[in-house]
Parts: structure tokens; C-alpha cells; sequence
């Protein structure tokens, strides 16, 4: 069962990141709500005019009530889902369906990490599942590079084809002064870098940065009024299988199979329809998989897809234009900045800018290929 999707009925009205690869001597929520302000003034509203605040910090549980306090609101309502990086998409899900519903009529989205600064790590072993913990894995890097494994072993994928996504990522940076990992890489770079956890290296895994992000979503007569094009929500949608990679039904198949299907359903679009796409890409085996699983390529065909610079730029289809997870920024977790970077596209106002962006796909992914959540935003001519 389910209901209508309200699409077009509500848009991204402000924007905003800050702080992007080091950012010392902040706090996460520091970081997160120095963002906010940005969106806030970006859309053209004021703070008192926040009535939803919708916010996953990585080291506070409590942040909805921290981030209220800190910003001097009064939200009727807050949203502290947490799935991973997949959280934000399900926050626009949320948030579209509550501004249509008149319930608020002002969301607040925001994220901020220090990672970086505070001296985080990308990968640590397993302590929390009694039946991973034996092998020693780590957390997640062991994780994507079963799923890796398998997608070899099942459908002929090489570390070559993975180490084009990453190539691809840094090109894209290049042309990105947000990016924070900048300069030339090539697959035979990458194919020497160190083994993390096999068939995974160091250069298969995305960047750990300081970072915030944040945008601002209020009805389409609302955004209409803002001073930059509102970029309206065709739809959204999440799944979520699982939550160990050991109870993963199928290793090659995540839930964005289900996501991606539901979203461009309230759209009323299809894949061939996508003009930029925007990937949570923590590792490269994530490129590949949700490109397939989102109907991109056929399953299996997704390191075939990636070959020959297709993602890169001047390549068939352009997949994480700000550099994504590998070379533009990764603090804990990606998915707002995704969301960002494709509503620039759609704004006509990104680093590397593609012509003519009418409809861009911001896809989440949270904990071991868990959570998978894709979001479609279009352009006012697609309303």
C-alpha cells in the first residue's frame, strides 16, 4: 500500500555548504548550524520562520533538540532519523510530505562533521556484531569489499573498472575549488595504491573531511518568491533490507533497487530522463552498484558501464560533478552534499556545470549497503 507522492508541490528554496575538507577549532553542530544560517539567508527567509528542523548529527543522539536550542527555535516538529548517509534523502521524503500536508511550512535540513579535525578514522574493526567480530573485519571497508568480491566473482568486475571511478571523481574535483582532494590520479595510481581490505584500497575508499551542509524546503508558491530558482522535489523514496552486510540477501543487489523504482515512479520519469546523477560513493564498488540497481546499465554491467571516462567529464552520463565522496568531501556521511550538488545543477549554478539540467538524481546510502534512499528533483519546467 501506498499514497501520492506530492510532486512538485514542494522545493529546495535555499542551499548552503561550509566548511568543506578542515575546517579546526569547530564543532559538529557548530558546523551544522553555521550552514543552516547560509540556507536560511540563501532562500531568503529568516530563522523564526523554521518550523521543521530535520538533523542527524554523527556524535549526538540528541541533536534535534541541541541544534533548536543553539539556533533559538521552536520547531513543531523534529526529525532525528538516523540510517547513515541515507538519512537526508529520507529527510526530504519527510519533510515534502509535511509541507504539503500544511503540517510546517518551513524545513530546515542540516549536517555538519568534524571528522577530520577531530581526528576520526574511515575504517575500525567490528566490535558490535558478535557474528562478524570473529573474522576481524573492518567496519565498513570489509563490508564493500564482499560485496566488491562477489561482483567480481559473479559478473567479471576488476579492480581497473573501479579504479575508472575513482579517476572519474578526481576529475570532477579538479574542476571543483570546494573539492578537497585535488590533482591528477591515474588507474595505475590506484591500482598500486595499498590494500585496505581486499579487493578494496586505499584509493577505493572516500576522503574523511570536516564539512557541513544544509538546505531549506517550503511549498512551490513559497519558493517561487526566493531569490534563487526553486528547485522542486519530483520524488523520493527509501528502503532498507538490512542492516549487517552478513544478512545481506544478495551481495550484488542493494535496496536501491527498490528505492530508485518508487522514485522515478512519483516523478513520472525514468532513468533515460536523468540528466546529472549524484551518488553516495564512500567506496568505488558503490558507483557500480547503484548505477545498475537504479537502471542505469543492466545488472552486472555496471564496470563495463564506468570504462573509457563514461562517468568522467565529456563522459555519456555525469555521475558526482563535485567529485563525491572520493575527492570532493566525506565528513561521516555524504548524502546532503549529494542533495546539494545536484540542486546546484538544476540552479545552473555548480563548479562544473552541465547545460541545460532539467531533472538530477541525489541517491543515500547508510551503514553496510543498508539503506538506500534516491531523490529526484527537477527543474520549474518540469512542473
Amino acid at each position: 500500500m501506498g499514497g501520492t507522492f506530492p510532486r512538485g508541490a514542494t522545493a529546495i528554496a535555499g542551499l548552503a555548504t561550509f566548511g568543506l575538507g578542515e575546517c579546526p577549532g569547530w564543532t559538529s553542530l557548530e558546523m551544522a548550524a553555521k550552514a543552516a544560517q547560509l540556507a536560511v539567508a540563501d532562500a531568503g527567509l529568516t530563522m523564526r520562520e523554521v518550523d521543521g528542523l530535520f538533523i542527524c548529527l554523527p556524535d549526538d543522539v540528541l541533536a534535534g533538540l541541541s541544534l533548536a536550542e543553539y539556533l533559538g527555535l521552536s520547531p513543531r516538529f523534529t526529525d532525528c532519523n538516523r540510517t547513515g548517509g541515507s538519512a537526508f534523502m529520507s529527510h526530504v521524503a519527510t519533510a515534502a510530505t509535511m509541507l504539503a500536508a500544511g503540517y510546517i511550512d518551513t524545513a530546515l535540513i542540516t549536517y555538519g562533521s568534524n571528522q577530520r579535525s577531530g581526528g576520526g578514522k574511515l575504517s575500525t574493526p567490528v566490535g558490535s556484531n558478535a557474528w562478524e567480530a570473529p573474522y576481524r573485519p573492518l567496519f565498513p571497508a570489509s563490508s564493500y569489499a564482499l560485496a566488491a568480491s562477489r561482483h567480481f566473482h559473479q559478473y567479471g568486475t576488476t579492480r581497473r573498472q573501479l579504479a575508472e571511478v575513482a579517476v572519474a571523481a578526481r576529475a570532477w574535483a579538479n574542476g571543483n575549488p570546494e573539492a578537497f582532494a585535488q590533482g591528477p590520479l591515474g588507474i595505475d595510481e590506484v591500482l598500486a595504491a595499498r590494500m585496505l581490505s581486499s579487493p578494496i584500497s586505499v584509493r577505493d575508499c572516500c576522503l574523511v573531511t570536516d564539512g557541513a551542509a544544509a538546505v531549506v524546503m517550503t511549498r512551490i508558491d513559497r519558493a517561487r518568491d526566493a531569490p534563487r530558482p526553486p528547485v522542486p522535489v519530483l520524488g523520493a523514496a527509501a528502503a532498507t533490507w538490512h542492516n549487517a552486510i552478513s544478512q545481506m540477501g544478495d551481495l550484488t543487489t542493494t535496496a536501491a533497487a527498490e528505492s530508485g523504482p518508487r522514485a522515478y515512479a512519483m516523478a513520472g520519469i525514468g532513468p533515460g530522463d536523468v540528466d546529472v546523477v549524484e551518488l553516495y560513493d564512500a567506496f568505488t564498488i558503490n558507483t557500480i552498484l547503484f548505477l545498475e540497481d537504479l537502471g542505469f546499465c543492466p545488472k552486472g554491467e555496471g564496470g563495463r558501464f564506468v570504462e573509457d571516462g563514461a562517468i568522467a567529464p565529456g563522459g555519456r552520463l555525469p555521475v558526482n560533478t563535485n567529485g563525491g565522496g572520493l575527492s570532493c568531501c566525506h565528513p561521516g556521511m555524504y548524502g546532503l552534499f549529494a542533495i546539494v550538488e545536484a540542486a546546484r545543477q538544476v540552479r545552473g549554478e555548480a563548479a562544473n556545470q552541465i547545460p541545460g539540467v532539467d531533472i538530477a538524481l541525489a541517491h543515500g546510502n547508510g551503514g553496510a549497503l543498508s539503506s538506500q534512499a534516491t531523490v529526484i528533483l527537477g527543474s520549474a519546467a518540469t512542473i
